[in-house]
């Protein structure tokens, strides 16, 4: 099945009856095959955004579209991968995968595509271990396989990753970029960590807080992913963290300058919100 293209048309949602606006408005659109990333602060409502382009909450107005069709619920054409995996301790590695197929009727399917998941996402030799004797990472690739067996259109990610070591983490960033590529799947990842959009993805929407709003849209055009010293890889790093500070309410020009200076200069200077600023990066 081809990758789809998704819309975002004015999407606005509300919490506690009205009292909290926690989006406003937002549009935009996602290629056919594209990966993109949603960044921004804590409380920006990035991950609400997320849910609702998924189909597990409703806005309070406006609406997802996925290739002209209104997305008003789950579907094996569009899947969510989240932090923690899911997975039933008590099933083999095989059995879990096999779960998106059965839930849709597929069972005739499991034979074929279940081996071809595994093999994909390299865990081929583990299909009849239990899943509860599997490193975090590895579990992450029975969800990661689990999701991709109904073949579908769109993938969405909520931090999935965030919960792993450095090496693992960087390890599936580029294999889930690599397989969306392979399977042709459009891609639209949630992240608090502007190394892993660049890494995965080719544009990032950037939303400021309170209400959650477009601030801006970065494009990342990259030809090299794996080397993070290219000047490249640094520039686009530079816009996004100038982008995503600028959303916050940060001042990125004057933090860099105060890298610069002594310790004495820079502590006199350092406004109080730096250990906010420190954390983007």
């Amino acid at each position: 099945m081809p990758a789809a293209h998704l819309s975002v048309d004015g999407i606005s949602h509300t919490y506690k009856r009205g009292q909290v606006r926690a989006l406003d408005n937002l549009n935009f659109q996602v290629e056919p095959g594209e990966a993109l990333a949603l960044v921004g602060r804590s409380g920006c409502g990035k991950s609400t955004l997320l849910h609702i382009m998924a189909g597990l909450m409703t806005p309070t107005s406006g609406k997802t579209l996925i290739d002209g069709r209104t997305v008003s619920g789950p579907s094996p054409n569009w899947v969510m991968m989240f932090q923690k995996p899911s997975l039933y301790p008590w099933m083999t590695v095989a059995q879990n995968v096999a779960l998106g197929l059965k839930f849709t009727g597929r069972t005739a399917e499991i034979a074929k595509r279940v081996p071809e998941m595994l093999e994909l996402v390299e865990l081929a030799d583990y299909a009849d271990r239990n899943v509860q004797d599997l490193s975090g990472g590895q579990q992450q690739r029975v969800a990661l396989a689990r999701s991709l067996a109904p073949k579908p259109e769109v993938l969405f990610l909520d931090e999935p990753f965030s919960a792993l070591d450095a090496f693992t983490r960087n390890n599936l960033q580029r294999d889930v970029r690599r397989i969306a590529k392979e399977l042709d799947i459009t891609l639209v990842l949630v992240t608090h960590d502007l190394s892993e959009a660049i890494i995965m993805a080719e544009r990032a929407v950037v939303l400021s807080a309170n209400p959650g709003q477009i601030s801006d849209i970065i494009e990342i055009d990259l030809d090299n992913r794996d080397d993070l010293r290219t000047p490249e890889y640094v520039a686009a790093r530079t816009r996004l963290t100038k982008a995503y500070e600028k959303a916050a309410g940060l001042d990125f020009e004057a933090r860099h300058v105060n890298a610069s200076m002594p310790s004495s200069h820079a502590d006199k200077n350092m406004k109080p919100a730096a250990a906010d600023r420190a954390a983007v990066l």
